[in-house]
Parts: structure tokens; sequence; C-alpha cells
């Protein structure tokens, strides 16, 4: 093994948005995050840079922003997120979160076993794929035979 630096864990994730104002609508009033920086791309001056964060102070490793280009659309792909994980403790708190979202009209799969976790899926309005996934029993667990169940979480059996 080589001699790597270590790191501290995830800090923070960016993605695209087409609206800002929509963006922190979902981050604040659905997810009930708090927007703890609105600045610009510094790379890319005059792109709206938010950064919102699921902790008021936003520490590394609870911050998600977002630049802004109305314009872009985009599908994924090879370079682009698939999506992402937010936690949660327990299958009870997951099922409260499903509710949750259903209550503000977030189209939200049902509860789906990942083995590993419990977790439910949905999009924020740009249609990049959320997870929500439970602490445990963790990826300690092995499944009988590693990816032999194939499960679309958006399947509704339409």
């Amino acid at each position: 093994m080589t001699d790597t630096p270590p790191t501290t864990g995830l800090h923070h994730v960016t993605n695209i948005c087409t609206d800002m104002e929509r963006t922190r609508a979902f981050y604040e009033d659905v997810l009930g995050w708090h927007t703890v920086k609105r600045t610009q791309n510094y790379d890319d001056p005059g792109t709206l840079h938010y950064y919102f964060s699921s902790t008021p102070a936003g520490e590394p490793g609870t911050t998600v922003t977002y630049f802004e280009y109305p314009e872009s659309r985009g599908q994924p792909g090879p370079g682009a997120s698939h999506h992402f994980a937010i936690g949660t403790e327990d299958e009870d708190t997951l099922r409260e979160w499903r509710e949750h979202l259903l209550s503000h009209d977030v189209r939200v799969s049902e509860l789906t076993d990942r083995t590993y976790f419990t977790s439910i899926y949905f999009t924020d309005p740009d249609g990049l794929v959320f997870e929500i996934a439970t602490r445990g029993p963790g990826f300690g667990v092995d499944e009988e035979t590693p990816g032999a169940t194939e499960i679309d979480p958006f399947d509704d059996g339409d």
C-alpha cells in the first residue's frame, strides 16, 4: 500500500440547478435544511453559488452546494452524479420522511431493502435523484448472491 495522506471524509458535494430560488425552497421548505452561504462561482463570476446544510453552521460533511445554470439540462452518464444519499437513524424515521415528502407533493419510492440499509428515493426539482438511507445494518452484512436483485425504486408496477 502506498503512503496516502489522510483525508477527513466527504467535505461537500456541488450540483447544478436551473433555478436557484426553486432549489432553495426545496432544501429549506421540503428538506428543512439551511441556506448557509450565498455567493458566486469563483471560476465563473456572475453564476450563483449557494450552500445548503443540514446544520445551521454548515460544517464540512453536512453541506451541498449548487451552481445555477438556467439553460442547462443534462442526462446522467459518465462524469455525472447518479444520486446522493443522506442518512437517517432507522426505518421508523425513514417512514416519517416518506410521509413528509408525500405531504409536500414529492414523488417518493416505497421503502427499499438494500441489504446494508433501507432507503427511499425521490428527486429534486431538476430531477437529481436523492436517497435517504438508514444507518444499519451496515456494510458488514453480506448478500447471499451480490448484485442478484435488480430493483427500480421508481417502478410502481404500471
